[in-house]
């Protein structure tokens, strides 16, 4: 396996064989993805680990919320280019491409959000998560009020802080771990 091709740089090898359970969300990534995510590859050298990662990711990106899927996509991305996270922009990049159907956004996005054409909402939105991102000791009230005029209720508040902060964390392991984005992701949608 070269460089990048391995899903870190470090030596913590897939658990051999996969628990069934873990098999099938594999097979299952595959059916719908075209491959296994590196990320979840590179958690799998503890199922325990992979299997609290899915969960948390699945709750904050695919669950109920009054966040669109691409809305989610959107912060994912923007905190990861502040971030300067490469597994996450390749990837979460491919997202805001698929589920816009706007190549452009992705990449304005991943750039600079702020020469995205968004309506009030999404900017705001935008502008809450970076701010969260470069300095979220200076969140005020009046962060959240903004949100909060732009159309956004304290349960969509939550959702989005939970979104940038889980990208906060996860940028961070990837750069820290020198997680590869799977080849597949730099083609998709474009």
């Amino acid at each position: 396996m070269t460089e990048l091709t391995k899903a870190t740089a470090l030596n913590l090898p897939m658990v051999d064989p996969l628990p069934p359970e873990t098999q099938k969300y594999f097979d299952i990534c595959i059916e719908k993805l075209g491959m296994v995510p590196n990320v979840l590859k590179a958690y799998a050298f503890d199922i325990e680990k992979l299997n609290a990662f899915i969960a948390m990711y699945n709750d904050l990106m695919l669950a109920d919320s009054g966040l669109s899927k691409l809305e989610r996509e959107m912060i994912a991305v923007v905190v990861s280019s502040i971030n300067k996270c490469f597994y996450c922009l390749v990837a979460h990049g491919a997202a805001v491409r698929q589920l816009s159907g706007d190549p452009q956004l992705g990449e304005m996005l991943i750039m600079n959000y702020r020469v995205a054409v968004l309506d009030d909402r999404q900017r705001a939105m935008l502008d809450f998560a970076a701010k969260m991102t470069m300095s979220s000791a200076e969140i005020e009230e009046g962060d959240r009020q903004n949100l909060r005029d732009s159309g956004f209720t304290d349960r969509d508040i939550w959702d989005i802080a939970n979104v940038a902060g889980f990208f906060n964390m996860t940028n961070r392991v990837a750069s820290a771990t020198g997680m590869t984005p799977n080849p597949e992701y730099h083609a998709q949608h474009r």
